[in-house]
């Protein structure tokens, strides 16, 4: 079962109309057109996903909810018109943990790989490894510079703090949080069969860059563990 249109009409209808009454009526049309082509997506990950990290937590039960808690919308709406999932080793997104995610809206898809918050500590462990030459930050550099697919996310200081180091190095340096991304409009894609297949192999062509991050957050608790 794949993304079609419906699932993007579903999505923009759902969150325009923005209504508890309005979605159950339409509760079967959000499970054909949408959760359900959802959850097989990441059943036809689960295995790629596992052999980049075999802690990853897949369960296409997990995916984002439609709805925001009304307590927290601020006034504004409560659907969401857009849907993820991301692959980590936790369910808490305010841990400091990487991970892999997918998101459909109707204006088209996003995957990438990175932090959702990544703390200071985190970011200054990064760094430390491209300020040492690490061989992971060499390996997740060198995979970076070799793809067209991805580009870098994160906040840049206004500020170089990092004036001797390399212009490829500062890319990464100046930053408050970091991330790959791949923003798409290519429907063709997302509605077809070969959606899973192009995912996991961009997926894997980015896993230095994920195995870096997951050296960081070891490190961490290496010395945390010795205090």
């Amino acid at each position: 079962m794949n993304f079609s249109p419906k699932s993007l009409d579903f999505l923009f209808e759902n969150c325009l109309n923005d209504s508890k009454v309005w979605f159950s009526d339409h509760k079967e049309e959000y499970n054909n057109n949408v959760l359900y082509p959802f959850r097989e997506l990441v059943v036809k990950l689960t295995d790629t996903m596992l052999e980049i990290d075999d802690k990853f937590i897949c369960d296409p039960k997990r995916i984002s909810r439609i709805y925001r808690d009304a307590r927290y919308s601020r006034g504004g709406p409560v659907f969401r018109d857009h849907l993820w999932y991301t692959f980590s080793r936790t369910t808490d997104a305010y841990r400091s943990l990487p991970g892999y995610y997918f998101s459909i809206s109707p204006s088209g898809f996003s995957y990438g790989c990175g932090y959702y918050y990544a703390s200071s500590e985190t970011m200054t462990e990064i760094r430390s490894l491209i300020l040492n030459k690490d061989s992971s930050a060499k390996a997740a550099l060198k995979a970076y510079r070799s793809q067209n697919v991805f580009a870098l996310y994160g906040d840049l200081y206004k500020k170089n703090h990092f004036p001797d180091a390399s212009q490829e190095e500062k890319e990464w340096l100046n930053r408050r949080d970091i991330g790959l991304s791949c923003d798409s409009k290519d429907f063709k894609l997302l509605f077809s069969d070969r959606l899973a297949d192009k995912i996991a192999g961009d997926f894997k062509m980015i896993s230095p860059v994920y195995k870096m991050f997951i050296k960081a957050e070891n490190n961490i608790l290496i010395k945390n563990e010795r205090r």
